[in-house]
């Protein structure tokens, strides 16, 4: 029989493959979602059309669908990653930012962006949580990946304050504005995704 120092040190191991699949799956998942939902758009503007004009009431139905599930998707991922994170490191700020950040991910597909104020404040806490996520856990973690976290959770956040400031303000256009807002934040979720089912002690 493991004593409890074993048990606790492979529920730990679990938690961190559970918390890792989910992240690379919900990363992988999102991408692709933006993808078949742009194709499914005829017209679509990546430049002068906000991410979420994907799964907007103007939209096609097949295109709103695929986005709108996928954002439901994804921010249930981010979720449950949150909740397995919480066995693997004693800080709890971390999955607990995390976790907000997915329950707004969800937000975004519950509440299309013809809803108004709910889509916005959705919006608002996915990408500011996401951005707060790497933050809390470069503050948590050890090695590469602390500096990983803190490029680009700071590169998020600026690039998520310029959106809001600037909007289509930018040889960007909104869209490719946002782009690089949602783009970084999903860079953070697949690297502490793949970092987590690396292995490495980051107690």
């Amino acid at each position: 029989m493991p004593d409890d120092a074993d048990a606790t040190s492979m529920d730990a191991g679990r938690a961190r493959t559970l918390a890792g699949t989910a992240l690379v799956v919900g990363g992988v998942l999102t991408v692709l979602g933006f993808v078949t939902a742009e194709v499914l758009y005829p017209g679509y503007s990546a430049a002068d059309q906000t991410i979420s004009a994907l799964g907007a009431a103007g939209a096609p139905p097949a295109s709103q669908a695929v986005f709108n599930a996928t954002m439901v998707v994804a921010g249930l991922l981010v979720m449950f990653a949150a909740y397995a994170l919480r066995v693997v490191y004693d800080r709890p700020l971390f999955p607990g930012i995390f976790a907000v950040a997915g329950v707004g991910v969800v937000g975004v597909g519950v509440f299309p962006s013809q809803t108004g104020v709910p889509h916005f404040v959705a919006a608002f806490v996915a990408f500011g949580g996401l951005g707060l996520s790497a933050l809390a856990a470069a503050a948590t973690v050890r090695g590469p990946m602390r500096y990983v976290s803190i490029v680009l959770g700071v590169a998020e956040l600026v690039a998520f304050v310029l959106f809001v400031s600037l909007g289509d303000g930018t040889p960007l256009g909104i869209g490719g504005l946002e782009r690089w807002v949602a783009y970084l934040g999903l860079a953070w979720v697949l690297a502490f995704g793949g970092y987590l089912l690396g292995g490495v002690d980051s107690r």
